[in-house]
């Protein structure tokens, strides 16, 4: 493949074909690591499960179009130089009696083995897709397909056994014959075999799957929520019931929003309502987040060395965009180191464990948009932080990191009128990023975005001082829009500006 320097070198793209019970999808990853790249994203809405609990069967017409749409997608692996193709199959084709004649023709036209995925292991794999996209989990998963639901218990990055329930949204259209009361009754009916739920109490309940996403993207533009990304997306326990109760007990169609959802999505979306409802009135979660990882990922996840699983998917993808899109990665790398030394002098400064990590990801991101126009890269940069598609990161984490970088370009006293974000921080959140983006400002004034200069001028709080340590050979890099803006910095902890000369070599 020729090299694209908006690319990471990380050998061939990985590819993963999922043939389920609604939907039949292609994604095409940069490469198998532990922050996972789409390059890219494609599904068909083919139904192969609308009736097999009523028939027995696939649907000839299903199964045209999901032949169709594998013949395209292997067509793409091979334009896009796929180096390995994974594929899967769910509930519909696991249960249906010419389930494995249609699995045989798949394989042919895929030139792949297709691993038809027992309940347990969807279970399985959707739990991983939780544990590689949400930093330490604590709760309960629920993949909600077309044919089934699965429900696993997770806790960091222990899995628990998975249980599989017939309550996909196609599967109960079809059991019920499209009436919603009858499959209220059937919910209801089929919800309390789900001992897991016991242990569901005061946690989280993670929801995967297309149906729920549609839901949640529903409920967001119905709030006017400020930030348009689904992973992490967070609805409170209450007002999830509220919500499911509306969206199943009215006409679809009438909901205020609903052309944000695709036309082929809004059957389905009753009887997700439904089974999400009867989940939370049962489990009584503190609150429901969605997760945009899942099967597809959970399996790549799994596929990775245990030292590979254990990184941070948020750094690792902080560290990609810096290598792909800073002048200096190194410089990157030494302002964490830093800016390290200088949050650990200040006891004001404190930080948990999740603080630490989020301002360090901010470091690594904090010149990705020096190519856009003096005027806009504060906004530039505060977008595409936002919106990025970083896991180990909910929305709170995304707004603190985001503001960190702006507040690094526009300064302090800039309007903050405009940005709709600061909705989603508290003010200690806002403090600290309003103190990260000034150290960032003295950080790059002194050092021009070029590594070798920050480890040479050490940053730390002595006393009632925020001194600035630098060595006699630098000295000529000390003007006074440095000490302008150290003196902010100062100002913002509360203690007084110092500059302090050594010589280089000599003891500390």
């Amino acid at each position: 493949m020729t090299h694209a320097p908006g690319r990471l070198s990380q050998g061939a793209p990985v590819a993963v074909i999922d043939i389920g019970s609604n939907s039949v999808r292609l994604v095409v990853y940069e490469g198998l690591n532990r922050a996972l790249t789409p390059v890219f994203n494609e599904k068909a809405l083919c139904g192969l499960g609308r009736e097999v609990l009523s028939t027995g069967r696939l649907p000839q017409d299903a199964v045209d179009r999901a032949f169709a749409a594998l013949k395209r997608f292997r067509a793409l692996c091979d334009a896009m130089q796929v180096g390995e193709v994974h594929a899967l199959a769910t509930a519909a084709a696991r249960d249906a009696q010419n389930g494995p004649a249609f699995i045989a023709e798949c394989e042919a036209i895929c030139g792949t083995r297709i691993e038809l995925l027992t309940g347990k292991r969807e279970a399985e794999l959707a739990a991983y897709g939780i544990v590689a996209g949400v930093h330490a989990p604590d709760g309960i998963v629920g993949d909600l397909g077309g044919g089934s639901l699965e429900l696993v218990d997770v806790k960091a990055g222990s899995v628990g056994t998975g249980v599989t329930l017939p309550l996909g949204g196609l599967a109960l259209q079809d059991r019920s014959s499209r009436s919603t009361r009858k499959a209220e009754k059937i919910v209801r009916d089929t919800i309390p075999e789900a001992q897991v739920l016991e242990g569901l109490a005061g946690r989280t309940f993670y929801a995967v799957g297309g149906t729920w996403r549609a839901l949640a993207r529903l409920h967001m533009f119905t709030k006017g929520y400020p930030l348009h990304v689904m992973h992490g997306y967070v609805i409170p326990a209450r007002e999830a019931l509220d919500f499911t109760r509306i969206v199943h007990r009215a006409d679809t169609e009438a909901l205020a929003h609903i052309d944000v959802i695709s036309d082929a999505r809004r059957p389905l979306l009753a009887y997700g309502a439904l089974v999400l409802e009867n989940i939370v009135r049962q489990g009584r979660p503190s609150e429901v987040v969605i997760s945009a990882l899942g099967v597809r990922e959970g399996l790549l996840y799994s596929l990775l060395p245990e030292a590979e699983r254990a990184g941070d998917p948020l750094l690792i993808a902080a560290a990609e965009m810096n290598v792909l899109r800073s002048r200096s990665p190194l410089h990157g790398e030494e302002l964490v180191a830093w800016t390290d030394g200088f949050f650990a002098s200040a006891p004001v400064l404190e930080e948990a464990e999740e603080e630490r990590r989020l301002r360090r990801a901010a470091c690594l991101l904090a010149d990705v948009g020096w190519r856009a126009h003096p005027d806009y890269r504060g906004e530039q940069s505060l977008n595409m932080i936002a919106h990025a598609a970083f896991a180990g990161i909910d929305h709170p984490g995304r707004a603190y990191v985001a503001l960190s970088v702006y507040f690094r370009h526009v300064g302090l006293g800039a309007d903050e009128s405009d940005t709709r974000i600061l909705e989603l921080v508290t003010t200690g959140m806002l403090d600290r990023a309003r103190i990260l983006g000034a150290t960032m400002r003295v950080a790059y004034v002194l050092s021009a975005a070029m590594p070798g200069i920050l480890p040479r001028m050490p940053l730390k709080v002595r006393g009632d001082q925020l001194a600035l340590s630098v060595p006699k050979q630098l000295v000529p890099l000390i003007n006074e829009r440095v000490q302008n803006r150290l003196r902010q910095l100062a100002r913002l902890i509360g203690r007084e500006p110092a500059l302090e000369q050594y010589e280089e070599g000599a003891a500390d």
